[in-house]
């Protein structure tokens, strides 16, 4: 335990990863500021420190930080054009939005209004979410046409929405006793992607 009034190094990614374990290992409802702190091995007070509007900021930057990782994932996916194969460069960049926060922590954030207001208002001042990263893939496969890997004809930016909204979907529906999300991304990415291996994979 941190003692009182000492800096704790990454203090933000520390209650971060600390609140991911709780959600994960006890569900949603076992998400409090002491259950957070006692997960991180602080003080009871480093969370109200560093997030004045208590828990429900805390929620919500914990969402944008993620999706903020994933998108700048995204960002470089462009740049990986011509390399291992479409079917793989999209089934990494959906997983990775998939994975960012999870449907828990994304569920939570959306049953709690004021994590809620907090996120809207975040991604209308220009916060990067699954905008960026549906912009990152319309570039990506606009790129692959380029290059031929993908049939020209092909509408980038619907398959981009696509991707994006139905991993979206996922994130919002997932839970024990539905369909592996992974497997369903991989079919998805394999018909989005000109629905055979003679372009997606090549």
């Amino acid at each position: 335990m941190s003692p009182r009034g000492v800096a704790v190094p990454d203090a933000r990614e520390r209650l971060f990863a600390a609140a991911e374990r709780v959600v994960a290992q006890s569900g949603p409802g076992a998400l409090t500021s002491r259950a957070v702190t006692e997960e991180a091995g602080c003080s009871k007070g480093l969370l109200h420190a560093h997030f004045a509007g208590g828990l429900d900021e805390f929620v919500a930057e914990l969402v944008l930080d993620r999706l903020a990782r994933t998108a700048a994932l995204a960002d470089r996916l462009p740049s990986r054009a011509g390399e291992d194969t479409v079917t793989a460069n999209l089934t990494d960049v959906a997983t990775a939005l998939f994975t960012s926060t999870g449907p828990t922590v994304s569920g939570l954030a959306l049953t709690r209004p004021g994590v809620a207001i907090r996120f809207r208002e975040a991604m209308a001042a220009g916060a990067p979410g699954f905008t960026t990263v549906q912009e990152a893939v319309t570039a990506y496969l606009r790129a692959e046409q380029r290059l031929g890997r993908l049939d020209g004809r092909l509408d980038a930016e619907a398959v981009a929405l696509a991707l994006v909204g139905t991993v979206h979907h996922l994130l919002m529906t997932t839970h024990p006793g539905t369909p592996d999300p992974h497997e369903q991304i991989r079919r998805l990415v394999t018909a989005l992607a000109g629905g055979g291996p003679h372009i997606a994979d090549q």
